[in-house]
């Protein structure tokens, strides 16, 4: 038996509750990948709060604590300013709110280039803080390093190559990359050092699609798509983009709903009704005994 946290949608508060321990683990999730292989392509969402990771839990493999949490969280206009604190906060929430899936907390831009040292010090925060089971980083080869530092000291790492966002100054911009055969033999050795480094999965971010496919049969790990093919080992989606929650909707995202439009149209209604004085009604009312 574990003890983990169930959030009783009564009272939306999240209490501890004696329970088997299911979770799937890290290394559950790189054995998907057999000899080249991904029979049951691998579930991936981002999940920011206890709720919605309650929700999104028992159909994902996996949750990530994602620094786009700094635009579709606090409005910031990119991933550079998400600090520590936000990571930590949001993915103790995410934790407290998940049973099944493996809760992997990106770490935010400056915590983890300096040093392999460095590095080991913000993961380690991270996951003491959180609960999480694992980091992602972003940058190919050069972090590999780095990430050989972490897995040997017990910390699991996801990687991340192609379009990196934290890297959005130096890239000038959010286009897709590969269409160069230099930048494609880049993406491609980036994701072999990463393997070789350690990293039990992959993100390959906005990509041409010829690449993230020699990406996938390159590497013995599973390769996580958003961008990138299906033929990856499996896919990752902002949850809010594919719910339709911002007008803008990037190429690679299809939208399954559009909770934005529900959303307004019910706040509308509540406004009408508190206007013309019809809410509370009397089903909403305490009356004298």
């Amino acid at each position: 038996m574990s003890t983990t946290f169930q959030l009783d949608t009564s009272t939306s508060r999240a209490n501890p509750t004696p329970a088997p321990m299911r979770r799937l683990t890290v290394p559950k999730i790189r054995a998907r990948k057999v000899d080249g292989v991904t029979e049951e392509p691998i579930v991936m969402l981002t999940a920011y709060t206890a709720r919605q990771a309650q929700l999104l839990d028992p159909h994902c493999d996996l949750l990530l604590v994602g620094d786009s949490l700094g635009q579709v969280i606090y409005g910031l206009p990119s991933t550079i300013p998400v600090t520590m604190e936000m990571m930590a906060n949001h993915a103790a929430a995410v934790v407290r709110g998940s049973y099944h899936s493996v809760v992997v907390v990106d770490m935010p831009f400056g915590a983890y280039e300096a040093s392999p040292q460095a590095a080991f010090e913000a993961a380690a925060t991270l996951l003491k803080a959180s609960g999480a089971a694992a980091v992602k980083l972003e940058g190919g080869e050069a972090m590999a390093e780095t990430v050989e530092f972490l897995v040997k000291r017990g910390i699991p790492v996801m990687g991340h190559v192609g379009l990196t966002p934290q890297a959005v100054n130096v890239l000038g911009g959010y286009a897709a990359r590969g269409r160069s055969d230099a930048e494609a033999e880049k993406i491609v050795g980036d994701a072999k050092a990463l393997e070789a480094a350690g990293a039990f999965a992959i993100v390959v971010e906005g990509v041409v699609e010829p690449i993230a496919i020699a990406v996938t049969e390159a590497v013995a790990c599973p390769t996580i798509g958003i961008g990138a093919s299906a033929k990856c080992d499996g896919q990752v989606l902002v949850t809010d983009d594919m719910l339709g929650m911002f007008e803008r909707v990037p190429r690679f995202v299809k939208r399954y709903e559009d909770i934005a439009a529900t959303i307004s149209a019910t706040a509308g209604k509540y406004a009408s009704e508190v206007r013309e004085r019809s809410f509370p009604g009397p089903d909403q009312l305490y009356q004298p005994k």
